[in-house]
């Protein structure tokens, strides 16, 4: 089985920064995407950004240029930060991975809350 395990969500002031992690455990052979999701009350959940190996990178169009995704393929880290995050960023923000053990499929993190208020 594999695990995601999602953390550094909290309160962050408009303007301000956070950084979401996400570490992938169990019997992985390889994780070919890794990413995040967000959901808003009363909203589905949404496409925010996600990294595709060897190095390529999607993004919403909502977060261009605000959040950035990075990945430590060692660790099978996915680490999320937010700049300058806006009220409308906040959401519970889902952890995603593509995995490979035996067989290919996708798992999801518990969630983490991130709220942008003052």
């Amino acid at each position: 089985q594999v695990q995601l395990v999602e953390s550094g969500g909290g309160l962050v002031q408009p303007g301000g920064s956070l950084t979401l992690s996400c570490s992938a455990s169990g019997s992985i052979r390889s994780i070919p995407v890794m990413g995040w999701y967000r959901q808003a009350p009363g909203k589905e959940r949404e496409l925010v950004a996600t990294f595709t190996l060897p190095d390529s990178t999607n993004y919403a169009d909502s977060v261009k240029g605000r959040f950035t995704i990075s990945r430590d393929n060692a660790k099978n880290t996915v680490y999320l930060q937010t700049h300058s995050p806006s009220p409308e960023d906040t959401a519970v923000y889902y952890c995603y991975a593509m995995v490979l053990t035996g067989v290919l499929r996708s798992y999801w993190g518990q969630g983490t809350q991130v709220t942008v208020s003052s």
